[in-house]
């Protein structure tokens, strides 16, 4: 009421109010992206988190060409590139472990030009300026030009120095994450040979557990990660965050935990050719719905831009139309690896079930198939946290459950039986709140997030389950996805008809 009930003297009282009326209409989780990577090891920075507005501000405050700045390139890019447009990312900075050693490499160019060519280095994907070869030019002028082309392109990430008979590479960050960045050169001059020795000698992955200690109560989605697959401890500390459902208590299991409800997938990626080598991490981890594999077999990229690439299109489908599933996403920006690199439907299928997502090239372009997560318990068929659709959707579901009942209006009401005559109107029965749950079901079933509506609001119950506690059971059925069309075509030949006799 507008005026208080013990008022006497005469008085025109209007207050204004909200009142929820959004009715049947379910509201899209919005999508948050985390990024855990290393900053460059010659600057100075904080690892405090941050949202990155563009990554040029990354560049500027982790480093250019650091492995923060190179993922986030691909979020946000500014190239023309479709990205992630309006939700938020946020970078986790990891620091260099104690010791922690930078991967090295080198280009060593030897003979004599018999005549003049232009080339490019191609490192970790990324093109060097073009430089001339002249006739005649010595190897040291060769090495001088190489040095300059590489060091003229900010995001590069190596550093070169050059002498008299070679250019030295070294990551900009510490780690085994450098022995990824590959090396080419691009383009042949005539009486010149280049030796490439491989990056490699990098050492000691940063710590992410002061990382996600600032996560918070923040709702981050969907996460990148950084390192190395073959990290199996970082794996570890992202599938202990995150947790796993069917075990959350209100004492743990990570983001599924009933006082948090934030589930998040974090994705790593991978760009080893053969099937088995790529899905050596990811077999054994049959309990992990969180970290997720992204592939790009035989790509010159480093695997965690791989990754982001991918992730810009995931996070943005996820976020507009979270039931779709993320198949025939072109990942643009991505070099695909040769065609003899790319794995058929029989590996395809075979990384699948042994728990990566898997990638095809389509037009010279990497195309996002399958996005998986490795778990798969025995006994549970088909395994219920295996695609990270499904998981979006769950992610919607409790959003929206949380976003009607975690409201002023339904924290302390009088809490009474449905069959009870009262006149308080703050006061909240057992059918309110079946009632809401299936506005709720209708919402979620309009966004083809869940399906068989009807039934899920049938079994609904809601009852009252102690002094202070209502208790409500919410049964839903996921929807599914087009990804197999099972297709039959029938046909034969035509053999005319009989002849009619008159």
């Amino acid at each position: 009421m507008a005026i208080d009930a013990t008022a006497v003297a005469r008085v025109t009282g209007i207050k204004t109010q909200y009142k929820d009326l959004r009715g049947t209409v379910a509201a899209q989780l919005p999508q948050h992206i985390a990024v855990f990577a290393p900053g460059s090891s010659d600057v100075a920075y904080s690892t405090k988190k941050f949202q990155a507005l563009s990554h040029e501000q990354v560049g500027r405050t982790l480093g250019w060409g650091s492995l923060a700045h190179l993922i986030v390139r691909e979020l946000l890019p500014s190239d023309g590139r479709e990205g992630v447009g309006t939700i938020p990312v946020t970078v986790f900075p990891l620091e260099d472990a104690y010791e922690a050693v930078a991967a090295t490499g080198a280009i060593t160019p030897t003979g004599t030009p018999t005549k003049s060519a232009e080339c490019r280095v191609r490192i970790g994907g990324y093109l060097s300026a073009p430089f001339a070869i002249l006739k005649d030019e010595t190897v040291q002028s060769i090495c001088t030009k190489i040095q300059n082309a590489i060091t003229g392109v900010l995001y590069m990430p190596v550093k070169a120095e050059s002498d008299a008979t070679k250019v030295d590479l070294t990551a900009k960050w510490a780690g085994p994450t450098g022995n990824d960045i590959t090396i080419e050169v691009i383009g042949e001059v005539p009486g010149v040979d280049f030796a490439v020795s491989a990056m490699s000698g990098g050492l000691l992955n940063p710590d992410v557990s002061g990382a996600l200690a600032q996560i918070g109560d923040v709702w981050i989605t969907m996460g990148i990660n950084g390192l190395n697959v073959e990290d199996t401890t970082t794996l570890d500390a992202f599938q202990t965050f995150g947790g796993e459902p069917g075990t959350e208590t209100t004492a743990g299991s990570g983001r599924w935990n009933p006082l948090i409800n934030k589930p998040l997938v974090v994705f790593v990626g991978n760009t080893k050719t053969d099937p088995s080598d790529a899905t050596t991490e990811v077999s054994t981890r049959v309990t992990d719905c969180v970290n997720v594999q992204l592939v790009a077999p035989g790509s010159p990229m480093l695997p965690a831009v791989a990754a982001a690439r991918q992730v810009a299109r995931i996070a943005r489908l996820a976020n507009n139309i979270p039931a779709h599933d993320y198949g025939s996403q072109q990942a643009d920006g991505i070099i695909p690896g040769s065609d003899g690199d790319q794995w058929d439907y029989t590996a395809r299928e075979f990384a699948v079930t042994n728990g990566s997502s898997t990638s095809v090239v389509s037009g010279g372009r990497v195309t996002i198939s399958d996005v998986v997560t490795p778990y798969r318990p025995q006994g549970e068929e088909p395994p219920p946290y295996r695609f990270v659709v499904d998981i979006v959707r769950l992610q919607n579901i409790i959003y929206n459950v949380a976003l009607r009942f975690n409201t002023p209006e339904w924290d302390g009401a009088p809490l009474v039986n449905d069959e009870d005559v009262v006149t308080e109107p703050t006061a909240k029965k057992p059918k309110f709140a079946k009632a809401l749950v299936g506005q709720v079901l209708e919402g979620l079933g309009k966004l083809a997030i869940i399906t068989d509506v009807a039934e899920s609001k049938q079994q609904t119950q809601a009852y009252v389950a102690g002094p202070k506690r209502l208790a409500i059971k919410v049964p839903t059925k996921l929807s599914g996805n087009t990804n197999i069309k099972d297709i039959t075509i029938e046909w034969g030949f035509l053999f005319g008809s009989a002849p009619v006799v008159e």
